[in-house]
């Protein structure tokens, strides 16, 4: 365990008890939703390896158009 992640537990450790559980909900579904989202790109790394392929042969190729924020 880091040192930052130590601190931030001995302060989360003084607050009231209601806090320190709302904290530590809300610690575990950031790890989850990190640990999900690790996997869906693991998951889909080969396709997305495939489309930037593919985004950097047009863009070789002159078939790519700059980007326009204002028409997204």
């Amino acid at each position: 365990m880091t040192k930052a992640l130590q601190d931030a537990f001995a302060a989360a450790s003084r607050l009231p008890e209601r806090d320190q559980d709302s904290l530590a909900a809300a610690i575990l579904e950031e790890v989850a939703l990190e640990e999900r989202w690790a996997s869906s790109l693991r998951a889909t790394a080969g396709a997305l390896e495939q489309l930037a392929d593919e985004a950097i042969a047009d863009h070789k190729a002159n078939r790519a158009e700059p980007l326009d924020p204002d028409k997204l």
